[in-house]
């Protein structure tokens, strides 16, 4: 079982930036893919970005393409979102999420099993 912290959350204004971090234990952080979610109140959790085990792949949502990109070090056991050109519809409790599997093929096609406890982030207008 994975355990997974997120930090960098806060209140910032349209057009500015943040950078999130989900620190990972209890598997071989390498080895697995990882990836990150948001819910908006009153909205299903959606899918915003996901990187392969190795990071050498990364998947977008269309709405966040272009302004976030997704990282990760393997050395630090860590994973990146860096949020730019934040909008008001990007507030959300945002989670990050482990592969239950080891060594996934394809980026698009991961299947999470693993969640943190989610980091607020709102963005003003």
């Amino acid at each position: 079982q994975v355990q997974l912290v997120e930090s960098g959350g806060g209140l910032v204004q349209a057009g500015g930036s943040l950078r999130l971090s989900c620190a990972a234990s209890g598997r071989t952080f390498s080895s697995y893919a990882m990836g990150w979610f948001r819910q908006a109140p009153g909205k299903e959790r959606e899918f915003v970005a996901a990187i392969s085990w190795s990071g050498g792949s990364t998947y977008y949502a269309d709405s966040v393409k272009g302004r976030f990109t997704i990282s990760r070090d393997n050395a630090k056991n860590t994973v990146y979102l860096q949020m730019n050109s934040l909008k008001p519809e990007d507030t959300a409790v945002y989670y990050c999420a482990a592969d239950r599997h080891d060594y996934s093929d394809y980026v698009d096609r991961i299947d999470f099993g693993s969640w943190g406890q989610g980091t607020q982030v709102t963005v003003s207008s």
